[in-house]
């Protein structure tokens, strides 16, 4: 059973979210505050987290940096149309997705699915028969999940882990920002692309000696993203 937190300062969106969700078997954790949703990290195994962005007091980029300080934990933000600037903060400090209001419940449904889905296979549980991939000094462990740059351990996001894991397997080979964006997050790019050069931007910057002159992490222009080296 996977345990999902939802946090909105809006009751109506909170029980919403509950009903969509609850007939799914998810075992399901409320907050009104990013303050409780914090301590609600801290103290439980979560495998989820839906972060609305507008709270008084902590809101959600600031609970979102903060849970980033503590936990992996996929976190997909609730947005109005008008927080652009706020999606892309978000997805800066650490979030993985973003679900825009008002949502259909289809669309509820597939972005938990995936992101969960993707927790599972690239942030959770290891897959006994995969490898070791190294291109320079990055080091991806496939079995541990883990990543490691000049011996160093990094801390990847599920998200961020996937990408790397696509690139590092492909050496050489440029994906586009939309073949990324469908093979990462599972379902069709539809002018959601722009996650992903986020994404990208984050990732050079904890595998980067020089994120601005990156070694390995290579961008083509007109075409996509690759990783420069040999496995």
């Amino acid at each position: 059973m996977y345990n999902i937190l939802i946090c909105d300062d809006q009751p109506d969106i909170v029980n919403a979210l509950k009903i969509y969700l609850t007939p799914e078997g998810y075992k399901l954790f409320e907050a009104y505050t990013g303050k409780e949703a914090l301590d609600i990290v801290k103290h439980n195994d979560i495998h989820l987290i839906l972060m609305d962005v507008m709270m008084p007091g902590m809101d959600g980029i600031t609970a979102t940096a903060k849970v980033r300080e503590v936990s992996n934990v996929p976190i997909t933000l609730l947005t109005a149309k008008s927080e652009t600037e706020d999606k892309v903060l978000g997805l800066n400090v650490g979030a993985d997705d973003y679900i825009t209001k008002p949502f259909a419940p289809v669309e509820v449904l597939a972005r938990v699915r995936s992101q969960l889905r993707r927790y599972a296979t690239l942030g959770a549980c290891p897959e006994p028969n995969s490898g070791v991939v190294t291109i320079g000094g990055i080091i991806l462990d496939d079995r541990t999940k883990t990543v490691t740059v000049e011996g160093e351990s990094v801390a990847l996001t599920p998200t961020e882990y996937a990408i790397l894991h696509l690139l590092m397997t492909n050496p050489g080979q440029v994906f586009s920002t939309k073949v990324l964006y469908e093979a990462v997050w599972q379902e069709a790019a539809l002018g959601s692309e722009g996650a992903v050069a986020v994404h990208i931007r984050h990732l050079r910057e904890k595998i980067e000696i020089n994120p601005s002159e990156p070694r390995y992490l290579k961008v083509v222009w007109g075409q996509g993203y690759k990783m420069e080296g040999k496995a």
